[in-house]
């Protein structure tokens, strides 16, 4: 069975509740004409029994009618259009007196029925309200009146009604149904802007956006979330586009780089000392090569931050001084002067290698960016349940407007204007990647030609 669109679910389910709800209004309007046309029959049927109990005479255990002439003459000898029946019995069942509109017929007395009860039953055929009501003498019953009164005119109301109801009742949901479906179209017409825009969404046309409704409901919501994560992976897709490109530039460089020397080697015979001298620049370009795929597989490793954490107690301050001692020989040669402020112990909870990546970098580039004779300090220190780590150099520092582009990978702030400085710009990308990985606040402030300051935020621990 082929499944109904959303548009049409949409309409039978309105469809589906309108249904009931005619129902029970359609009943409830046949209910209460029903019961006012006998409440009107049983007000009328009620007078009639108090009339003529008051033309009765009651003596010696029998009754009579006070004016027989007069009652014989009255409208129960004429056609009504609501004819009343009345009938007297004797108290033995037998048959006193009746109104001449029964004619041959008779009302049968229904011992099953209790005094005075109105209750339905047929003479000729023909629906009647009847009761029956004892006529006493004292506390004894000499007879009965049994009156009755036509109830085909109200059926013929009740069956009329039923007809226009049973009729209109699928008409009314037939035409509820398309009006339903035109408004569910109307409604959902959104979707459709969805789903044509996400057919023509592919990965070398991401600029096209859902158009955004007039009214600010769930459907308005729905479309600017699509959008905004349309504009995520357009972002997320050119951001790999130029990482890719960028890579595969600083992949070749050392590549051709390597290639050129060597082609130059081959062309002739050299001395011993040339031959020295280029393999080793060789060397250096392949150790270059290398640290750079490293770096490439260590943001491919973590890039989407599912790497498991081996979370232990981490001694900061020896975490520092090994990383200093690390480029001890890079430092001497800048003759740069090192100050550490660790006014105590400080340890924090954190994955110890990942968090060694992230402070070998940082000394790296504090290191790598200042110039012969500066200075770098580097400081540990408590803030409201925190500790700040500072590592804050006076070296060549970094561009107002570079510093909102200092994380993105493979850029490299004033690096034309020092060429000698070698890098990258994969460092500072995966220092940031790290942190939001270990739950690391890091922050970057600096100012050109006088240094930069790095702070990193993290919780602090007790030794265990």
């Amino acid at each position: 069975m082929q499944k109904l669109s959303f548009k049409n679910r949409i309409a039978s389910y309105y469809i589906i509740t309108t249904a009931l709800l005619i129902f029970v209004v359609f009943f409830v309007i046949y209910s209460i004409v029903k019961l006012s046309v006998y409440n009107h029959l049983n007000t009328d049927i009620s007078k009639e029994v108090k009339n003529h109990l008051n033309e009765i005479e009651i003596k010696n255990n029998s009754f009579s009618l006070i004016h027989m002439e007069e009652w014989e003459e009255r409208e129960h000898n004429t056609v009504d259009v609501n004819p009343v029946f009345i009938q007297f019995l004797n108290k033995e069942g037998t048959i006193i007196e009746k109104s001449p509109n029964l004619k041959n017929q008779v009302l049968h007395f229904n011992k099953k029925v209790a005094d005075n009860e109105l209750f339905d039953t047929k003479i000729l055929g023909n629906k009647i309200r009847q009761i029956q009501v004892p006529i006493f003498d004292g506390s004894t019953a000499v007879g009965y009146i049994l009156i009755a009164m036509s109830l085909e005119g109200a059926s013929v109301v009740l069956l009329n009604l039923s007809e226009i109801l049973s009729i209109a009742y699928p008409l009314i949901l037939i035409l509820l149904f398309f009006i339903a479906r035109f408004i569910a179209g109307r409604s959902i017409a959104p979707i459709n802007s969805i789903i044509t825009t996400s057919n023509i969404i592919t990965k070398d046309n991401l600029t096209s956006r859902i158009p955004l409704p007039q009214n600010r409901d769930e459907l308005y919501v729905l479309s600017q979330t699509i959008n905004s994560l349309l504009d995520r992976v357009e972002t997320a897709i050119e951001r790999e586009k130029q990482f890719t490109s960028d890579a595969s530039h600083e992949l070749r460089t050392p590549l051709t780089v390597i290639k050129g020397t060597l082609e130059v080697l081959i062309r002739k015979p050299r001395d011993t000392a040339e031959y020295q001298d280029k393999i080793n620049f060789c060397v250096n370009e392949v150790d270059r090569l290398n640290h750079l795929v490293d770096q490439l597989l260590l943001m491919a490793r973590f890039e989407n931050q599912k790497q498991t954490l081996n979370i232990e107690n981490v001694y900061l301050n020896a975490v520092f001084l090994d990383a200093i001692a690390r480029y001890s020989s890079k430092i001497q040669s800048k003759n740069i002067t090192i100050a550490t402020d660790f006014t105590r112990d400080f340890y924090t909870d954190t994955d110890n290698y990942l968090f060694l990546i992230i402070i070998n970098n940082l000394i790296s580039n504090a290191v790598k960016y200042s110039n012969q004779e500066d200075s770098i300090t580097i400081k540990i220190i408590s803030s409201i349940n925190k500790i700040e780590c500072h590592i804050i150099d006076s070296g060549i520092g970094i561009p107002t407007d570079d510093l909102q582009k200092v994380f993105n990978p493979f850029y490299r702030s004033k690096s034309n204007d020092h060429p000698a400085i070698k890098g990258t710009g994969l460092g500072l990308s995966i220092v940031n990647r790290l942190c939001a990985l270990l739950l690391i606040e890091i922050g970057i402030t600096s100012e050109e030609g006088i240094g930069t300051k790095v702070i990193l935020s993290l919780h602090e621990a007790e030794l265990k």
